[in-house]
Formats: C-alpha cells, sequence, structure tokens
C-alpha cells in the first residue's frame, strides 16, 4: 500500500495522529525535501529508507514506489499541505493504478488554511463573503483552463486564495484593482507556520511595494477580499438568539 499522506504547512506539531501513525509504520518515506520539516522524519521507524523527492521526476518516484510494493513494504509518500489541491499526486495515482498498486489518503492541513491562521481572520464573513475561491496564478508550469483566468475570478468578488503567485504579485495586482479596488484588503503570508514564517498586510494599492522590499519570491499565499478587514458585520445565524433550536 502506498499512503499518500498530507504533512501539512510546514510545523511538525500540526501533522494529524493518522498520519503520524502511518509514517512511524511504513519502512519507506518519500517527501520533498524543501517543504517537509526533519521533525516530521523523526516519526520514521529506525532504518526506514527516506527519499528526498525533490530531485526526482515522476517516473524515478513512481519507480521507488513499485519497488517497495515489489518488496511488501509499505510507503509513506508525503506531501506538503493537502493532497486535495496542487498536490501533484493525480499522476502518481494514475500511475499506481495502471500497475495494479493500492494507494489510499490521508489529509493534512493546507496551506490557505494555515495563512488564514496566521492572520487571524475567517475568510467568510455574514454578508460579507460567502464564497472562497482557490486558485493559482498561471505564469509558469501548465495553462490555466478556459474560464478559469484569474479576471474571470475576480467577477465574483469573493475571498480569492492565490498560490504560487508572489512572483508576479505586480501582475496579479493589476488584474485584481478593476474589480477589488485599490483599496481592497490583502495579505500575503510567506511559509505559513514556519519558525520564519512571514505575514505582510496591505491593499491592493501598497502589497506589491510590501512584497518586493520583504524579497518573497515563493512559497507565499496572497489572499484578497474585503473579509480581511470587515469590521462591524451582523453575527452568523449560527448561534444567533433568534435561530430555533430543538
Amino acid at each position: 500500500m502506498i499512503h499518500f499522506i498530507g504533512a501539512g504547512p510546514g510545523a511538525p506539531d500540526l501533522l494529524t495522529v493518522r498520519a503520524q501513525r502511518l509514517i512511524a509504520s511504513c519502512p519507506v518515506c518519500m517527501y520533498a525535501g524543501a517543504l517537509v520539516p526533519a521533525e516530521v522524519l523523526a516519526h520514521c521507524p529506525a532504518g526506514a529508507r527516506t527519499i528526498d523527492t525533490q530531485s526526482l521526476d515522476l517516473e524515478r518516484i513512481v519507480a521507488e514506489m513499485e519497488a517497495a510494493h515489489g518488496r511488501g513494504d509499505e510507503v509513506a509518500r508525503l506531501h506538503s499541505g493537502d493532497l486535495s489541491i496542487y498536490s501533484a499526486a493525480a499522476e502518481q495515482m494514475r500511475r499506481l493504478d495502471a500497475l495494479g498498486i493500492p494507494w489510499d489518503v490521508t489529509p493534512g492541513v493546507p496551506a490557505f488554511a494555515a495563512a488564514a491562521a496566521a492572520l487571524g481572520r475567517e475568510l467568510t464573513i455574514p454578508e460579507v463573503a460567502q464564497t472562497v475561491i482557490l486558485t493559482r496564478y498561471g505564469r509558469r508550469a501548465s495553462q490555466m483552463p478556459a474560464g478559469e483566468e484569474l479576471a474571470s475570478l475576480a467577477r465574483h468578488g469573493a475571498t480569492l486564495v492565490i498560490h504560487l503567485g508572489a512572483q508576479a504579485i505586480d501582475e496579479i495586482v493589476a488584474t485584481l484593482q478593476p474589480h477589488y479596488g485599490a483599496g481592497c484588503p490583502v495579505a500575503v503570508v510567506a511559509r505559513a507556520s514556519w519558525p520564519d514564517e512571514v505575514v505582510l498586510r496591505g491593499t491592493l494599492a501598497d502589497i506589491a511595494t510590501s512584497v518586493e522590499e520583504a524579497g518573497i519570491r515563493r512559497t507565499a499565499t496572497i489572499l484578497v477580499g474585503p473579509a480581511l478587514a470587515a469590521e462591524g458585520f451582523r453575527d452568523s445565524h449560527l448561534y444567533s438568539t433568534e435561530r430555533v433550536r430543538a
């Protein structure tokens, strides 16, 4: 069995109990060294084979999984954050299916949740924002599908969470300003939950300068929308005295 495991955003104590248990039980652990801290690997059993995949291509990664399966070894395949978004796990799973190798998934704390926690902000506020759009900026890697361009998503006015966009912050700001306005609140959280976490707050008018001055180029999450600075909003219906409770 190959266990795909969300290793969380970086802080080793944000690993789930299930993830910790699986890592401790697998004689093989595969991980991306730049994104998974050494403290997480400390859960591996003594003598475990640990493989840093950051310099391996897809075929070599799958070959390691296939070899482990052939030996009868279970594999803890660690991915940063959560497997459900931008994990590059789908192509690995597809190849394992073709090889007849079983796998399962253990979710982890996603980077956007760690970023919101660092900001101390809920991303959905009553009558301000009830939708969160998770996306990435398509300057590099695979192209964005038709209709998912940033300008198209910005038209909704929802809370936007943009991954992999710090290097293109000027372009992102220029795209968003016509839809959100220059005064719209923005936050950039780099390396959320790591000891060297950086949190920048501002507006679309000034955030690009702040990012440039801080030297943030990667491993950052950009959050945009009025929910980031909402004040004086109405209480939610969840705990309202007007709600009928059984």
